[in-house]
């Protein structure tokens, strides 16, 4: 909606993990880092946390193009499930074939057999394994034993199976329980991608708007910079919705730049939340988050009534006016 006001070809703050957007911070490049590390540890488990929305996603998209091409991977987004559903899911991603006995439902043991036959067999024509599981954090203590069961399929140099998990805090939470023990020391390698500092929160907006065809100055001063660190706390993902919503509300406005009145009235729609006059978070009640949402609304409808109005105009001149001319007849 604002983009063509703003001098934008692409929409800059889109939460979808597009890699055309792909910024790689410090901390970013360290946890890719981890990931390949692992992956050429020659078995185990690989551990990447953190918190939701700071980029485990675009890291992990990121390592897949890295990927050594004699590699075979298999992800499993959804870990909500049995031992046997996510071993099933497992086969499934690595493309194994079986013939399934009709009249019975194969067992854990079945897809362990099947998924040891081919490790094996990658192994012997110089192919390695990966298995990627994200949000880690729901798997179950029995699912998590039985994909610590799984790193036991080894030949007598090296193990058959990378696993990495990527999940939430939670996740290194959850390792550090005493009947997860025997899991946690066969973690080889693990990383927690903390949140963007100041400048990296800067360099981040300006990375997105120029992809997004930018070519003249920033439409954030440097105050509403700090405050959209502040308000989002440096992750990424707070910074696109803070960042999407305070340029609609400066376009609403008519304002070719957002300052921090309109980041604080942008963080009460999107955030609940807004900052007091000292730069410390607080949450908004809900009467006043409606209230803010209302204003904004009000603003952006204005701005789309006169936006209407123009073309309107535009499309529809007024008739001219007959000049009155002085009547002979009446003299």
């Amino acid at each position: 909606m604002y983009k063509k006001f703003f001098g934008l070809k692409h929409e800059p703050f889109s939460i979808a993990p597009d890699p055309h957007y792909l910024f790689m911070s410090e901390r970013h490049r360290e946890a890719l880092a981890h990931l390949l590390y692992g992956v050429r540890g020659g078995g185990g488990f690989v551990l990447l946390t953190g918190e939701i929305g700071a980029g485990k996603t675009t890291v992990c998209r990121c390592f897949l193009e890295q990927v050594p091409r004699r590699c075979n991977v298999a992800y499993i987004f959804n870990p909500k499930q049995t031992a046997e559903e996510l071993l099933d899911s497992i086969c499934h991603d690595f493309r194994i074939s079986r013939e399934p006995e009709p009249g019975r439902v194969p067992t854990a043991r079945d897809h362990v057999v099947v998924l040891n036959e081919f490790l094996l067999r990658t192994h012997g024509v110089g192919q390695n394994n990966v298995l990627i599981i994200d949000e880690a954090q729901n798997l179950s203590a029995d699912v998590l034993e039985q994909l610590r069961l799984l790193t036991n399929l080894e030949t007598n140099e090296r193990k058959l199976l990378q696993i990495i998990l990527i999940g939430q805090p939670e996740l290194r939470d959850m390792l550090a329980r005493p009947d997860l023990e025997q899991l946690a020391q066969r973690v080889i390698a693990r990383y927690h991608l903390e949140a963007l500092t100041a400048n990296e929160t800067a360099s981040y907006i300006r990375h997105r708007l120029t992809v997004a065809g930018l070519r003249t100055a920033v439409p954030f001063d440097a105050q509403a910079m700090q405050r959209i660190h502040a308000l989002s706390r440096g992750v990424p993902r707070r910074i696109n919705l803070l960042c999407d919503r305070a340029l609609l509300g400066a376009f609403a406005s008519g304002r070719a730049m957002a300052d921090v009145g309109i980041v604080d009235k942008a963080a009460a729609e999107v955030l609940g939340a807004a900052l007091d006059g000292n730069g410390r978070r607080w949450r908004l009640s809900p009467r006043a988050r409606w209230g803010a949402t209302l204003g904004l609304g009000v603003l952006l409808g204005a701005a789309l009534v006169g936006a209407a109005t123009l073309a309107w105009n535009a499309m529809h001149p007024p008739t001219p006016t007959a000049t009155s001319q002085p009547n002979p007849a009446g003299r």
